[in-house]
């Protein structure tokens, strides 16, 4: 009874937390693969095209959490662990009428004779991904991969913030659930 309260409240933390992120987090994995054979890793970093700030940001925030998943570096390690980073130019346009469009004050006779000015104004910026590719070392196979997106590049202080956050969401789909479904 004890560890079914215990399963139950952190599953209702984990869906809190998570439910309100403001990330676009996924995974996916080799369902063939014991997750549980893996003991220790090594990052390689070539393809993670960062600034040093943001890179160390990553780079700590990833061995705190394969640390926290009982993973420890090695040189002759069992997983190779990618991060690569990217980031895309938003648009977002938005538009307001004063009188609710064609339905709105006055009916839809207002709106038809020109009546009121619709305002429209973009905001343009930079969201940023993350993707963490873990290789298993002795098949050079993917075996996982997580991708987060929504980092908010354009601020520094909220990239200060929101690295952690997206590394430790990202990575709490690793090891992966076997689902019912997974066959072997």
């Amino acid at each position: 009874m004890k560890n079914l309260m215990k399963t139950l409240l952190c599953t209702g933390v984990f869906v809190l937390l998570f439910a309100c992120s403001p990330f676009q987090v996924r995974s996916d994995y080799a369902r063939n693969v014991n997750f549980t054979a893996f003991k220790t890793y090594k990052l390689r970093i070539d393809d993670l095209e960062l600034n040093d700030i943001d890179k160390d940001r990553v780079l700590n925030e990833l061995s705190k959490q394969l640390k926290q998943k009982g993973l420890a570096v090695a040189e002759n390690p069992d997983l190779v662990v990618n991060v690569k980073a990217s980031y895309k130019k938003i648009t977002n346009v938005q538009t307001l009428s004063p009188w609710g469009g064609y339905w709105g004050w006055g009916g839809h006779w207002w709106g038809m004779m020109g009546f009121g000015m619709q305002s429209t104004w973009t905001n343009n910026y930079n969201s940023g991904t993350l993707v963490v590719d873990i290789i298993d070392s002795k098949t050079q196979k993917l075996v996982w991969q997580g991708i987060g997106s929504g980092i908010s590049v354009d601020s520094p202080s909220q990239k200060r913030k929101q690295i952690p956050e997206i590394i430790a969401e990202i990575m709490a789909y690793y090891p992966p659930v076997r689902q019912k479904t997974d066959k072997k």
